[in-house]
């Protein structure tokens, strides 16, 4: 049986919508769990991936485009949040491994 890592708490806080990443980051600014800050990352990049795709296709009202966006955001977010259940630190294909590097300001 395995237990469950310190900040866990926090990690489930950020795969709850955008505005749950910002909330895991202010809990996260005490405590400075290793386990929570990779996944406050992987989520805020994923959250950042969706706006900014979003706000590009927008232009062209594209229903194929749109849909194809919103089902990669869930797979991709459904990836992230069962690896984070299975205590596990696995980036999120495709934009994972650039979130744990760009955005190192989140401690």
């Amino acid at each position: 049986m395995s237990t469950n890592p310190k900040g866990k708490t926090t990690a489930i806080v950020s795969y709850l919508t955008g505005v749950g990443t910002l909330i895991a980051i202010t809990m996260n600014m005490d405590d400075k769990h290793d386990f929570a800050r990779f996944h406050i990352r992987q989520n805020f990049g994923l959250n950042l991936f969706f706006l900014g795709f979003a706000l590009f296709i927008s232009q062209w009202l594209n229903l194929y485009a749109s849909a194809g966006l919103y089902i990669s955001y869930i797979v991709l977010w459904t990836y992230g949040f069962i690896g984070m259940l299975n205590n596990k630190k696995q980036a999120i294909p495709f934009i994972g491994k650039a979130s744990q590097k760009w955005f190192t300001f989140i401690n």
